[in-house]
């Protein structure tokens, strides 16, 4: 079996960001019942020194633009650094899925030796490959915060379930 850097990268973030999107409507809906400012929400995290669900959001967002850009051999479009509303994260969200969907697929399957450099917030790089980058770095970091997005609106008494963060069944691709 093969699979294409696109497949392994834009195929498999494009539907959990949407997925993501969707755990926000459920965090929309869950603060309306409840009468709460979604704020609450956005601004609860699991721990002190992690990232509040906004941020969680962000990362996600972060992870997909930089790592499809960086593939691509493109400069990502400008990531807002502000506290937006769910709404807001979910603008965020529908740009980042334009933008990997808008990426020329051969120029991220032909990406897969080649040397990229991923820049930090902090101004730290650690250079990859572009396999390396998507398998060992960019993917697994996208879910580390789409799941903690998910275990925090969990915490907050969000009913959601395993399928809200897996999202619907998708049809094998050929």
């Amino acid at each position: 079996m093969t699979i294409s850097l696109h497949e392994a990268s834009v195929g498999v973030l494009v539907p959990f960001l949407r997925n993501l999107s969707a755990l926000l409507d459920h965090a929309e809906a869950h603060a309306g019942v409840r009468r709460i400012d979604p704020n609450v929400l956005l601004d609860m995290r699991l721990s002190p020194n992690m990232y509040r669900l906004r941020q969680q959001v962000g990362e996600a967002n972060r992870h997909v633009v930089l790592s499809c850009a960086l593939l691509a051999g493109c400069a990502p479009p400008a990531l807002a650094d502000t506290a937006p509303g769910i709404a807001g994260l979910k603008a965020q969200i529908a740009a980042a899925i334009d933008f990997a969907q808008g990426l020329p697929r051969e120029t991220i399957d032909g990406a897969i030796d080649k040397d990229v450099v991923f820049t930090f917030r902090s101004g730290a790089t650690r250079p990859f490959i572009g396999k390396s980058l998507i398998l060992t770095f960019s993917v697994p970091q996208f879910f580390f915060h789409v799941a903690t997005a998910y275990d925090i609106l969990r915490h907050a008494g969000v009913d959601l379930a395993k399928k809200d963060f897996l999202g619907p069944p998708r049809p094998p691709q050929g």
